[in-house]
Formats: C-alpha cells, sequence, structure tokens
C-alpha cells in the first residue's frame, strides 16, 4: 500500500481535495492543505487525526507553485487537485475569468509540479496525482476552455509520467467523470453533469489504488462508465464528437 509520510493537497477545502486529505490521514500521512479559503482549511485540519499544515495561498496567481513549494517544503505526494470549470459559449465568457481558468487549471499544475519534483528525484521516491477529468478526452463546445485544460493536464501527466519513472517518482493523472461535489455549483449548471455521478469517496480511492499499483499508470479513469466512455471516443471522428458532446452538457451552439 502507498503510504506517503507527508501530502501536499491543493484546492484542499472542499470536494476532492478534502476527501484527498480523508484519506490519505486514514493511512497515515500527515498533510498540507493548500487553498484560498483558510476557515475551510482550518475545520478540516481540526477534525483530521495527523499533523496539518494550512497554507492560504491564491494558486492561480503567478508563480504560485514556487511559494507554495517555500512554504510547505518537500512532500512525499503531491496532489494538483485545485480548478475550476466554466460553461458556455467563449464569447460570452469574461477573458479574466477565462485567464483564471487557465492560469488555475494549467499553469499552477505545471509550476507546482516543477517546484516539487526535484527533491522527490533525489530521495528516488515520491509521487504526483495530477486531477484531469473525462472531459479531456475530447473537445467540448460549450466549456472550450476547461476541457482543453484537462486535456493539457492529462498530456503533461502522462509526458511527466515517462520522465519521472526513471528517477523512481510515480506520476498519473487521475480523471473522474461527474463527482458529487461543489463544482457544478462553481460552474453554475448541473447540464455538464454527464452520466451517474460519483462519490468523492469512489474517485480519491480510485487515484490511491493506482498509486498502490507496482507499476502505476500514467493516467486513471475513475469508473467504469466513464472508463468506456473516455476508451470510446477514440474510435468517433471529431466532426461528430465534439458537436455530441456540446448536446450533452447542454450546449446547442
Amino acid at each position: 500500500m502507498f503510504a506517503p509520510t507527508r501530502s501536499l493537497i491543493t484546492g484542499a477545502s472542499s470536494g476532492l481535495g478534502a476527501e484527498f486529505a480523508r484519506q490519505l490521514a486514514a493511512r497515515g500521512s500527515s498533510l498540507v492543505l493548500a487553498a484560498r479559503r483558510t476557515d475551510r482549511l482550518e475545520a478540516l485540519a481540526a477534525e483530521l487525526p495527523v499533523d496539518v499544515q494550512v497554507v492560504t495561498i491564491d494558486l492561480a496567481a503567478p508563480e504560485a507553485g514556487q511559494r507554495l513549494f517555500e512554504a510547505a517544503g518537500p512532500v512525499d505526494l503531491l496532489v494538483n487537485n485545485a480548478g475550476f470549470g466554466t460553461h458556455g459559449a467563449l464569447v460570452d465568457e469574461h477573458p479574466d475569468r477565462l485567464a483564471q481558468e487557465i492560469a488555475l487549471n494549467v499553469a499552477a499544475v505545471v509550476d507546482a509540479t516543477r517546484a516539487f519534483l526535484p527533491p522527490m528525484y533525489e530521495r528516488g521516491s515520491g509521487a504526483v496525482v495530477n486531477v484531469a477529468s473525462t472531459a479531456a478526452f475530447q473537445p467540448i463546445p460549450g466549456m472550450a476552455v476547461y476541457g482543453a485544460s484537462k486535456a493539457f493536464v492529462l498530456s503533461f501527466s502522462e509526458a511527466m509520467w515517462a520522465e519521472a519513472r526513471g528517477h523512481g517518482v510515480k506520476v498519473t493523472a487521475l480523471a473522474p467523470g461527474a463527482t458529487a461535489t461543489e463544482f457544478f455549483d462553481v460552474v453554475g449548471t448541473n447540464q455538464a453533469a454527464v452520466g451517474r455521478p460519483q462519490t468523492a469517496q469512489q474517485v480519491v480511492a480510485t487515484a490511491l489504488r493506482a498509486l498502490d499499483r507496482r507499476s502505476t499508470p500514467p493516467h486513471v479513469v475513475s469508473g467504469a462508465g466513464n472508463a468506456f466512455a473516455a476508451w470510446g471516443t477514440r474510435l468517433v471522428p471529431k466532426r461528430v464528437l465534439a458537436p455530441m458532446a456540446g448536446r450533452l452538457i447542454g450546449f446547442g451552439g
């Protein structure tokens, strides 16, 4: 069983981040919880039976990953979980909101991974989990930036899996489908919830099982139905797949 001594989780104030904290604490890992909402982080820390460091940080800010490393120091497991989505036509979205989405979903993942990997390489052990999405497997009209950002996370993680394995470090992308968290409250609609939602407990357990494996895969999709759907996207031409994906999330173009 993968049992890190110290784990850092971004976006830990709710949803998958909070559940990662609970399940890793159950494995005996001390924790660094990072997010913007200090009150929620402290409330979560109070319920966990392990040592917890709270770091209040805006991960969408420039060089957030390096500043996070300076605050937390080396860890055995980095979970890049922070992120959000938007729903609607690109031309109707505010540019500042899109820039924040890209900064948090893409730049922060790269910056934090770059900051925390070197000590892992030096030790010859450690792991990084980057939270992607089943949205990564096809273009999604109506959630174009979110889908593209998660496609980046998937590709980036698979490349890092290949780079890191020679250093004894595990890297994988976790791709959940619809999950019962606050995600869709932030998106502003439940239309984007395609398929039967999983619980946060199920999704996090999928990630930890992947880390438990001697050979952790480059990515893991949570849920058999989601895995089948993600695999099936490679069989459908993009000219058919893209409009279909848009209709599934309630976007008619």
